[in-house]
């Protein structure tokens, strides 16, 4: 089968590769449809490591994928061969305390795609998952769609860890395809203003679209807050894994205000001004990943189709996969997500 692995930074290759057997017998065989490239693979693209996780070289990346199901095994019973699916990239062991806790995506042996020293990426033709990660799609969701509900599924559980957003007033900062999703996720929630930033025009551009109440460079944001909201904001939702967008948000927010940290920064400590964080009260949360909310974003799926499909900017094929990765990492092109197609 066709395989991409990285082979040094900003290096890929095509390769060859057996394709993979079932083991377990609740594992399926995946043909693998739509890979979607992430900003998380930039980071083991461009420096070969997120934190302490290093690349191995070779290594395949990538967990944003959709498929259709090949083969089951014998302990399989909600799936079988035929199946169009969307990959939840998380195959937890469901017996330890976290698991037991109902908190599957901070299992102590959590094994995820694309991750190293855990588990291959999805970039090949096929693909062996646990039963439990793969979930059939709708008839009205594409294969795409199936792909975008992992980024998706990331902004439904950061809404959903934020408490209730009804009339709330919120930014979020930074636009990539997480930022979107949590938009998205904002907007179902019933938030009554959302402030957006981001360094690129046409991503401020397409914050409109997607119904923002306003958005703008980061420089210009808190201007616009002071102006419009001089009690400050309920929530803000960090998206780009920025000391600076940290430190605007501490800034933004009202006495008993949320900060919610979902980028993935490129250095191992963030700072805090710890007098205001203090006296204000104010809520920091982390967001891992998601948890149980494939289903909610499937929901966001079907409520915005034309905003999620708009998401999807490039369309690549496998012996293209360097190229967009990239477009990505460069930001050119007005490349929001971009997407290999392997079926």
């Amino acid at each position: 089968m066709r395989c991409l692995s990285l082979t040094g930074l900003r290096e890929m290759r095509l390769t060859d590769l057996p394709s993979p057997r079932l083991v377990n017998s609740t594992d399926v065989l995946l043909r693998i449809g739509c890979v979607g490239v992430c900003g998380s693979d930039m980071h083991y693209y461009t420096t070969g490591h997120i934190g302490s996780q290093k690349v191995s070289y070779p290594f395949v990346v990538g967990h944003e994928c959709s498929g259709t199901i090949e083969d089951v095994g014998p302990g399989v019973t909600h799936l079988r061969p035929g199946d169009r699916v969307a990959v939840d990239p998380a195959m937890p062991c469901h017996a330890c305390d976290q698991c037991r806790a109902d908190r599957t995506h901070t299992c102590r042996n959590l094994r995820f795609l694309g991750c190293p020293n855990q588990a291959g990426g999805c970039l090949c033709d096929y693909l062996v998952m646990p039963a439990s990660s793969c979930f059939v799609l709708p008839d009205a969701l594409t294969m795409e769609h199936g792909m975008l509900l992992e980024p998706l599924s990331i902004g439904a559980y950061a809404a959903h860890l934020a408490g209730s957003l009804r009339d709330k007033r919120v930014a979020i900062l930074g636009f990539g395809p997480i930022g979107i999703s949590v938009l998205l996720a904002a907007r179902a929630a019933g938030a009554a203003n959302v402030y957006i930033s981001d360094p690129l025009a046409y991503r401020q551009m397409f914050a409109l679209q997607c119904g923002a109440t306003w958005s703008g460079t980061p420089e210009a944001l808190t201007e616009t807050i002071q102006m419009r909201e001089p009690l400050n904001l309920d929530v803000v939702f960090e998206c780009c894994g920025q000391q600076a967008a940290v430190d605007q948000a501490v800034d933004l927010l009202k006495p008993g205000g949320k900060l919610m940290l979902i980028g993935i920064p490129g250095v191992d400590r963030f700072s805090f001004p710890m007098d205001l964080l203090r006296r204000h009260e104010l809520c920091i949360q982390n967001v891992r990943r998601q948890n149980h909310c494939v289903e909610a974003a499937m929901q966001l799926t079907e409520t915005f189709q034309d905003l999620v499909d708009a998401m999807i900017t490039h369309r690549f094929e496998p012996q293209e996969t360097q190229a967009a990765f990239d477009l990505v990492s460069d930001y050119s092109d007005g490349v929001i997500k971009a997407m290999i197609r392997f079926s």
